[in-house]
């Protein structure tokens, strides 16, 4: 697995690259919805036509298969961009509110317009989804956009910098390369938005260099997404499930189930079903199987490597650093106070506790942050409900996992420490819209009711019809 380096960008001329997308955005050229529409179209030929070469940049980077990488990056941005095209005209048309009778004869609307020069910056582990799909939103919304991708997929990175100027309007859109410099010299800049995917820490860094402007942000984070298995859960499906979302990706996404709180009663019943899930899934070992990526690096298999001493590996725990491969992890018998139980894993590592009911379960999830998605496996409607209600998570499942962020009409992000803001679908184009209140009025009639001199009857009718 080979590593382009990232060739970055010079920082000294990122200063001009965003003054020359602002004088862009000044000329009106981004707002037609016909040229929207047009740049769409692009990105999305550009996915078919170069879909061969994005797969490659992936399996370099992080081993992705090529049908989990097109489901997971390429095929996802495609759905999305599809569902756009249905939608964007009547997603652009001013919206008719009701008018109070005392602004009549008037017309109340809300147009959404664009909000200017956008700055996406985009993680390493769906390093095409994650830059393309807030892309997507913006460029809908009529914005000019720098997009920043991760320089840890480095292959990825270069790949994308070169294809997208040859599809997308490069007066309009462009992808600045490199790593912290150049993300330091791009947050020095006054964007209209800023749409950030990585982690807390350096959320905190972008909205604080985005306050310094007044900037809005949107903060797709991440955290310790719970799972919670009753007694009452069919375990194998649970286990299926649990496992393929876990080990997706080598467990490198942020919507990975983190830990697992099972019903005591069914504790190894569970963790065996889940055995058979990845041997069903990867066979008898997943280092050889080509349906099993790789972490991206060796600094963050090191890491996972340490998150091991928090319990006892009864499933995998073996590790490969040449190969970049921890195999499919489960651990008992859990530290409470393991850093594996505190830190974001972002690996294959699955934390397996058990709890005695559901009430320890939702009491053991509200004692942590609030997550970026929960996900609950029961066949008693009461405790699903219980679960739903009692807990706060930026998004949830019910006998599912992941596939949430497959509906496009339901708006992805955070809450808390997980993140602020949200996008897919229509949420995406909101996002990078300004919702701008228009009233309209003609000259006439123009009764004298609102000016003074303010007399009894005026103070009447004010009352009455206000």
């Amino acid at each position: 697995m080979t590593t382009t380096a990232v060739p970055p960008t010079n920082t000294a001329d990122i200063s001009g690259t965003v003054a020359r997308l602002r004088a862009t955005f000044k000329s009106g050229k981004t707002r037609p919805v016909e040229w929207r529409r047009e740049q769409l179209l692009r990105m999305r030929t550009m996915l078919v036509e170069r879909e061969a070469e994005l797969l490659a940049a992936l399996a370099s980077d992080l081993g992705k298969p090529p049908t989990e990488a097109w489901v997971t990056d390429i095929g996802f941005v495609i759905s999305e961009i599809d569902h756009v095209l249905r939608h964007l005209r009547r997603w652009t048309r001013p919206e008719r509110v009701w008018a109070p009778l005392v602004t009549r004869p008037a017309r109340a609307m809300i147009v959404r317009e664009p909000v200017g020069v956008v700055l996406v910056i985009a993680p390493w582990n769906y390093p095409i989804q994650l830059l393309l799909s807030p892309l997507v939103g913006a460029i809908a919304a009529g914005n000019c956009a720098v997009g920043k991708p991760s320089e840890v997929a480095a292959n990825t990175s270069a790949t994308l910098a070169r294809l997208v100027p040859q599809y997308l309007d490069t007066e309009a859109v462009t992808i600045v390369e490199g790593a912290v410099p150049e993300t330091q010299a791009l947050l020095e800049e006054r964007f209209d938005y800023i749409f950030y995917t990585g982690n807390g820490r350096v959320g905190r860094v972008v909205m604080e260099a985005a306050a310094k402007h007044l900037t809005p942000v949107t903060l797709e984070l991440g955290g310790k997404s719970p799972v919670i298995v009753d007694d009452t859960a069919n375990l194998e499906v649970a286990a299926r499930r649990v496992a393929w979302g876990k080990y997706l990706n080598a467990g490198q996404t942020c919507i990975a189930r983190d830990y697992v709180l099972v019903s005591r009663g069914v504790e190894e019943q569970f963790v065996e079903r889940v055995r058979r899930a990845v041997f069903d899934f990867y066979g008898p070992d997943p280092k050889a199987s080509p349906d099993y990526g790789r972490i991206v690096n060796e600094n963050h298999l090191r890491r996972l490597v340490g998150l091991l001493d928090g319990g006892k590996a009864t499933i995998g725990g073996i590790a490969d650093e040449p190969e970049r491969y921890l195999a499919p992890t489960v651990l008992q018998e859990v530290q409470p106070d393991a850093p594996v139980m505190h830190d974001e894993i972002f690996g294959p590592i699955l934390p397996v506790v058990p709890v005695s009911d559901v009430d320890e379960a939702i009491e053991f999830v509200n004692g942590r942050d609030k997550p970026l998605a929960l996900y609950v496996f029961t066949g008693d409607r009461s405790v699903r409900d219980r679960v739903l209600d009692r807990t706060s998570s930026g998004g949830a499942a019910v006998n599912g996992t992941m596939f949430h962020v497959a509906v496009p009409e339901l708006p992805f992000g955070g809450i808390g420490p997980s993140g602020m803001g949200a996008y897919h679908g229509k949420a995406s184009f909101l996002t990078f819209s300004h919702a701008k209140s228009v009233l309209r009025k003609g000259t006439k009639p123009d009764p004298d009711l609102a000016y003074p001199p303010y007399t009894p009857r005026k103070d009447r009718l004010m009352r009455r019809f206000l």
